[in-house]
């Protein structure tokens, strides 16, 4: 795979963002924006534990999907407080995703300040709290309502992996989903080229984030995140500010997920190995033309 850094500014006016990253759908990370909310300080175990430690939550670990899983679909379920008291004992392999904390604890909104200066179609409703032991992993996927994602990495370290869409051929994206066939799971130290050969030929960008770091991660880009440490980071989505950018993730949403759980929920076995078959086809016709 070629890889290239994604580049870091600690500031940027909202003018250099939008032309030299917005429009261009460029990702970004902005090191300095977050460090004067409150949040930056504030936000703690001990203080989600206080807060929403009663919660139940839909626990994911590193296993890929299998034949019978709906897009989404927790693999357990127990309270946030009981998630965290695991995750402070040791490396835990589970992670948490699209948590609305913000329904259960609306003031804390008020910790953060939504970065309107840069983009604008925020989704002020669902501001999503990710969470991850050590070592918990998510799968290279891009996210299905194409949204522009301001990504803020608050306690450990997260190594990422970023991806154009453009790319999608290359790593073995399967039909009627927004998913990779192909294994990255610590691409960094292996990359598995031998079961899938055309990951050569992607290009792709990196970063390590920490505490403070903000990812504008550009609406339909690949990404695969693994937790370094444990940590938690919280997601503002932004809607595409084009009328067919909104259509596409509307029909992602509806029509190509709904596909994808009616042919899961009709032939679980024989879907799952179909679109794996297709996603590898496609790439070895990509390979044969290039070569």
């Amino acid at each position: 795979m070629h890889l290239t850094s994604i580049d870091r500014v600690e500031s940027i006016s909202a003018e250099v963002f939008r032309k030299q990253y917005y429009e261009p759908r460029k990702p970004v990370v902005i090191t300095g924006l977050s460090r004067n909310w409150p949040a930056y300080q504030k936000w703690t175990w001990d203080y989600f534990k206080s807060i929403v430690g009663h919660q139940t939550v839909g626990l994911y670990n590193n296993e890929r999907a299998g034949a019978k899983t709906l897009v989404n679909g927790a693999d357990a379920y127990i309270t946030f407080g009981e998630y965290l008291d695991m995750v402070k004992k040791g490396p835990v392999q589970l992670r948490i995703f699209l948590f609305n904390i913000f329904q259960h604890a609306p003031e804390i909104v008020n910790d953060f300040t939504w970065p309107d200066q840069l983009a604008s179609g925020f989704l002020k409703k669902y501001p999503m709290l990710f969470v991850g032991g050590a070592g918990s992993v998510a799968h290279m996927h891009y996210d299905i309502d194409l949204s522009h994602i301001f990504h803020t990495q608050f306690v450990g370290r997260k190594r990422v992996l970023l991806l154009e869409n453009n790319q999608a051929p290359y790593i073995y994206r399967m039909p009627f989903t927004v998913e990779s066939a192909a294994s990255f799971l610590n691409w960094h130290e292996h990359l598995d080229t031998k079961q899938f050969p055309a990951l050569e030929k992607a290009r792709g960008l990196t970063t390590i984030l920490e505490h403070g770091d903000m990812l504008f991660m550009p609406g339909g880009y690949w990404h695969h995140m693994e937790y370094i440490d444990s940590g938690f980071a919280m997601s503002l989505r932004a809607l595409d500010e084009t009328l067919l950018g909104k259509l596409n993730g509307l029909y992602h949403i509806v029509g190509l997920r709904g596909m994808n759980n009616l042919l899961i929920r009709l032939a679980p076995e024989w879907w799952y190995h179909y679109k794996r078959k297709i996603a590898r086809r496609r790439a070895e016709r990509l390979l044969e033309e290039v070569s």
